[in-house]
């Protein structure tokens, strides 16, 4: 099985299917530092990162949203002093999608490049 970071995002309709139980199942794996939430009503995708200082958090942030942009594909960023929380869900399906999951695995990528 080919890597979520490496995998392409496809296009997300509002009929998109969301992941099922066996999905999640399956990818979660992958991104076993991410928690499964539920805010409203809606299964999401939640991981805080720590950081030594403002400067580097943001500099992460500004770093996700790139990839972000570049997918069409946007997380909820929350950075604070030492810490970015990233939550990723598909809006236009109230819910998770295999997307969520390799942005996800993505942003694990990009902490990983501030962590060396």
């Amino acid at each position: 099985m080919e890597p979520l970071a490496k995998e392409p995002c496809a296009a997300c309709l509002p009929n998109s299917p969301r992941v099922t139980s066996y999905e999640i199942v399956q990818l979660k794996p992958q991104i076993p530092d991410w928690n499964l939430i539920e805010k409203d009503g809606i299964p999401q995708l939640e991981r805080t990162y720590k950081f030594p200082d403002f400067k580097s958090a943001i500099a992460f942030t500004n770093s996700v949203g790139e990839a972000a942009e570049t997918e069409g594909h946007h997380p909820a960023l929350l950075t604070e002093w030492g810490k970015v929380t990233v939550t990723w869900w598909t809006h236009s399906i109230s819910g998770l999608h295999r997307n969520d999951f390799i942005m996800a695995a993505r942003t694990d990528a990009i902490a990983h490049q501030f962590s060396t």
